[in-house]
């Protein structure tokens, strides 16, 4: 029992830490019927609906079989980093920053590894965690505080999509830069078979029968493949509000029910429930005038530097749904809350799946990895922060 907490505590930290806020709380304002506008149904719906899909992908390996073979077109060691930064960059954008980091990074310390670029491991895994967080902050589905936000505010995903763009291009450019100082044009030595080398299956985790059969991705996953870039078409159908919200849930829902019933076991249901006992915190909070008015006054009219400096001690997600209940100003809260996912090691709580996956690896290079991290994360949040002011002046 003690090992179950300690585990919980350890894995979860966020969602007991809303959990214990949300319960204080209804204390506070003892339970009644206006509970029932406390949660943002629409956001909640979206984001598992979403989170559904991009695990069935996980499961059938798509992502990182498209990795495999961008990789074998590889010549240098300069385009093998440029590559695996690209990966999360990009697919962060659709699937999140935190899925692309976790199917991406150990995806790259096995290449590095057959490679012999080993030494890199640790600023690599540091640019792969900016080029995913920088990536995901353009869309309303890279990130969970934005399709927060989105689904809050009614703005248009172009809206959202215009207001973060040069930030997320600044950053891409810098990402270039660094890439072509550090890494020359070595040329990299044959990686070998990727899908068997890096792609194997992981015997003690559940697969769809075609990967335990025909292994990791063979063939994009088959029909799978298929039907899950359809259920994505129809998420991004119902986050345009081009679909109903139910129309989505129950045709993701059935389906997986029909494709692989395991998928409902994997994904990650501390998020959507973390959103939920914020939710919960937040209304109740609102509804007590002293704190209502303390709140709003240090937001005060420079919510994009509060919100970048909250995520640096709770990380951004937190943050997001914090300053959202007591601040009306969402660009600043948009801009703030993407760019806060920048700095320390959780200001993005998926900035931590890349230290879990080096530090695991190279347990001697912990140090170093902080060190790399918070030097490098620090010039990206500087240079932003800074473009930041001069788009959006505040003062």
């Amino acid at each position: 029992m003690r090992r179950l907490v300690v585990k919980v505590l350890k894995n979860e930290t966020i969602l007991v830490v809303a959990s214990i806020l949300a319960l204080i709380s209804c204390f506070i304002v003892p339970p009644d019927k206006e509970y029932a506008g406390y949660i943002h149904a629409s956001t909640i719906s979206q984001l598992i609906c979403l989170m559904l899909v991009v695990c069935g992908f996980q499961r059938i390996g798509v992502f990182r079989i498209i990795g495999s073979r961008l990789l074998h077109h590889v010549k240098t060691a300069r385009g093998l980093v440029l590559t695996l930064i690209a990966l999360p960059f990009f697919s962060g954008m659709l699937i999140t920053n935190d899925v692309a980091l976790v199917t991406f990074v150990p995806f790259a310390i096995a290449v590095l590894t057959m490679a012999h670029m080993e030494e890199h491991a640790v600023l690599v895994g540091t640019l792969m965690t900016i080029g995913a967080n920088v990536g995901s902050m353009l869309t309303p589905i890279g990130n969970a505080h934005n399709l927060y936000l989105k689904a809050l505010t009614g703005m248009p995903a172009s809206e959202m999509i215009g207001i973060m763009a040069p930030y997320s291009g600044t950053a891409a450019v810098l990402l270039v830069i660094v890439i072509s100082v550090v890494f020359g044009g070595k040329p990299v030595g044959d990686l070998g078979d990727l899908e068997t080398g890096v792609l194997a299956p992981e015997r003690n985790k559940h697969q769809p029968d075609e990967i335990r059969i025909t292994g990791y991705g063979a063939g994009y996953g088959g029909w799978r493949t298929i039907v899950y870039s359809l259920l994505f078409i129809v998420c991004l159908l119902a986050v345009s509000d081009v679909i109903p919200l139910w129309v989505m849930c129950v045709i993701v829902v059935v389906v997986f029910l029909f494709t692989d019933r395991r998928v409902f076991k994997y994904v990650d249901w501390g998020l959507p429930l973390t959103f939920c006992m914020f939710f919960i915190f937040i209304g109740n909070m609102k509804r007590v005038p002293e704190f209502y008015q303390l709140a709003r006054s240090l937001v005060g009219g420079h919510p994009l530097e509060v919100a970048v400096a909250s995520s640096q001690v709770i990380s951004n997600v937190p943050t997001t749904i914090l300053l959202s209940g007591f601040c009306d100003q969402w660009r600043d809260l948009i801009i703030g809350t993407n760019l806060g996912g920048m700095g320390t090691l959780i200001a993005s709580m998926a900035s931590l799946i890349s230290y879990k996956n080096v530090v695991r690896q190279y347990p001697h290079k912990k140090g170093r990895y902080l060190a790399v991290y918070s030097a490098v994360n620090v010039l990206f949040l500087a240079v932003l922060l800074t473009l930041s002011w001069i788009i959006e002046p505040s003062f």
